[in-house]
């Protein structure tokens, strides 16, 4: 008999992404927050649990709004294992590494007007690093491991045949909650397309956003269509733009005008948005040699 999969929302922010799969029997935290949410976050899946334990943390990448608060709910739960890319694990244990996810979640807290929390930046470690092709157990549901490049290198996705669920992760884009996806090529434009293709023929009937939350049927159809012509759009003209010997200061004054505003204002933090739209202008004009 298949077990009835429930998606909650747990984020304690908007620009946490955070949210709690259960099938009754065994509870993962996908993707965890910020450092600084880690507590409210953990608290919230506490509400939800009671005293059932939370079994896995599935990351999707090594970036800081989706991975420090696994620390936080390792606090709680320290049986939970953590679940992430081979790359991510790696990334975890570099001093530099966790230096500037720690500044980054700083500095966003201090626009938040939190000041002091509990640093438990220096324990983040993987439990389980995954390649792709692997297969998670989890209680009734099983998860198949996919590697989705272009946003990061260590970027994932975890796909759940038998209920038709992808979690998937910010290669695909960042969905915006109407029919806008901005695209998050950091690593790897042609990567972020061929993600897109692979999860378009997954087939998959639910997905689950990073920051957003799940959507299917149609408007799951009309999201991963709208990623692909984005990505393609925006590419085009910032290339265009680099071409015609634009500033990158003007450039990522174009981006940020596209894109920065509304519900993605709300869930991106103004020094992540703009340190990777640099990167993303020096990425396409590697790869498209301008």
């Amino acid at each position: 008999m298949t077990e009835k999969i429930k998606i909650y929302d747990v984020r304690a922010h908007q620009g946490d992404s955070a949210f709690l799969i259960d099938d009754g029997k065994c509870a993962i935290l996908y993707d965890s927050g910020f450092a600084f949410t880690g507590d409210a976050v953990a608290q919230n899946i506490k509400k939800l649990l009671g005293e059932r334990r939370l079994d896995y943390i599935f990351l999707t990448h090594s970036h800081y709004d989706h991975a420090l608060g696994s620390v936080y709910a390792k606090k709680l739960w320290k049986d939970a294992r953590v679940v992430a890319g081979e790359y991510a694990t790696k990334i975890f244990a570099k001093p530099t590494a966790r230096a500037v996810m720690r500044d980054l979640d700083r500095k966003f807290a201090r626009t938040c007007g939190v000041s002091e929390y509990e640093d438990l930046i220096d324990s983040l470690a993987v439990d389980i690093p995954v390649a792709d092709g692997d297969i998670i157990k989890a209680g009734s549901m099983e998860f198949r491991v996919l590697n989705l490049p272009g946003h990061t290198k260590c970027s994932v996705g975890y796909y759940c045949e038998e209920h038709k669920l992808l979690l998937s992760c910010e290669s695909i884009g960042v969905y915006n909650g109407k029919d806008n996806v901005v695209p998050s090529y950091l690593v790897g434009y042609q990567m972020v397309l061929d993600s897109i293709s692979r999860v378009e023929k997954l087939g998959a009937e639910q997905i689950l956003v990073p920051h957003y939350g799940v959507i299917s049927g149609d408007e799951a159809k009309l999201y991963l269509k709208k990623a692909r012509e984005s990505a393609v759009e925006t590419a085009q003209e910032i290339v265009g733009m680099l071409k015609m010997g634009r500033s990158k200061t003007e450039i990522a004054e174009f981006f940020k005008n596209k894109f920065y505003h509304g519900y993605i204002k709300v869930i991106y933090p103004i020094d992540a948005m703009e340190l990777n739209t640099g990167i993303t202008i020096d990425l396409l004009a590697r790869e498209f040699n301008v």
